[in-house]
């Protein structure tokens, strides 16, 4: 079982990636093959087991945001999102990385405003909004970027209400050594099976601690959400409260027109989806009792979702109208500046078999 055999890995230096990963996706122009994409994948049930593998499923990753929804189970069940009344779309908000549109921001601000603190105590950092009419709008209005266009601000929304909730300083709640964050590494430990005390660590663009897991454990953590009955009963509460607003609410999950968004409404509650910087991908499938945890290794978004769109389709987890509906994610059509066709993005024959 992955999150058992390697739950006292070596968390020492990662290993090198190694010049023979598979390639997961290709890049195309014309008739040749133009680029590369190598990468990992990791199928794996809730018990640990491995459905499926390519490349080194044992491979330390930094998993971004796609650990999200992990994340933002201490929100639901230190009682403060039933304290400050939070509906789907700010649940769906906090496990999220949002385009910055002005429904996020509103959502966000208003979210902030019943805790108290308001937007000005995001730690997050400034950012353009991820939505380029979004962030149009906002200089034709004479706007700046803030904190709240930070796609991670719900996120952060959410680590202020739990601090807030549990009577604890807000200033400083991103640092390693803040509660919010102390609660955050014990439940990747639990949810994930997975030992991180002497794993390595930095800090994520929006100023969080990350920790490397191995992928399995990382796969691991996203089917035991889907399917929480191995979890303490208020964790799978939480669990099942949180996928069930990131379903009811997708557009908060990220925007419309990402594959995480159009992904979760073909897939209508049984696919989950979640992207992370620097080509992280996972899908949770309670249908199926699995997780899954993609790494493209050259950090190619493009790349982690073709890769997850194919493995998605392999595993059936998508009716056939749903795939239809995501075509031009399993096979990703590039344009030049004049709108013509010239190529595609698409998996390679690793993971194209059906």
């Amino acid at each position: 079982m992955p999150n058992d055999r390697h739950h006292g890995h070596d968390h020492g230096a990662a290993p090198a990636v190694p010049d023979d990963a598979p390639v997961l996706v290709e890049v195309t122009r014309g008739g040749l093959v133009e680029s590369r994409h190598r990468g990992d994948v990791a199928v794996v049930d809730a018990a640990g087991r491995l459905v499926f593998g390519l490349g080194d499923v044992a491979m330390p990753v930094c998993q971004r945001s796609s650990i999200k929804p992990i994340q933002a189970l201490p929100l639901v069940e230190s009682g403060a999102a039933d304290a400050f009344g939070l509906g789907d779309a700010a649940l769906a908000l906090a496990c999220g990385s949002h385009h910055g549109t002005p429904a996020h921001v509103a959502s966000v601000t208003a979210w902030l405003d019943r805790v108290g603190p308001g937007v000005a105590a995001l730690e997050c950092g400034r950012q353009v909004p991820a939505s380029s009419e979004a962030a149009r709008t906002l200089f034709a209005a004479g706007g700046e970027p803030a904190a709240v266009h930070n796609n991670c601000s719900g996120k952060h929304a959410g680590m202020i209400a739990t601090a807030v909730h549990r009577d604890e300083k807000i200033a400083g709640y991103v640092r390693p050594e803040h509660p919010v964050q102390q609660r955050i590494l014990g439940t990747y430990e639990q949810v994930c099976g997975y030992g991180l005390s002497s794993a390595p660590r930095g800090f994520d663009g929006c100023s969080v601690p990350v920790i490397a897991m191995l992928l399995c454990n990382l796969a691991v953590g996203m089917a035991r959400l889907g399917t929480p009955h191995s979890l303490p009963a208020p964790r799978a509460k939480a669990a099942r409260r949180l996928l069930a607003a990131m379903a009811a609410r997708p557009e908060m999950v990220e925007g419309d027109g990402s594959f995480c968004t159009e992904g979760m409404r073909a897939g209508d509650g049984k696919v989950l989806l979640k992207g992370g910087a620097e080509g992280m991908y996972v899908a949770i499938l309670p249908a199926l009792g699995l997780g899954v945890a993609i790494k493209i290794h050259d950090g190619a978004r493009r790349a982690a979702e073709v890769a997850m769109a194919a493995v998605l389709r392999r595993l059936g987890a998508f009716y056939a109208a749903a795939v239809a509906r995501l075509a031009d994610w399993f096979t990703m059509p590039l344009a030049n500046q004049a709108g013509r066709t010239v190529g595609e993005v698409r998996p390679a024959a690793v993971l194209d078999a059906v």
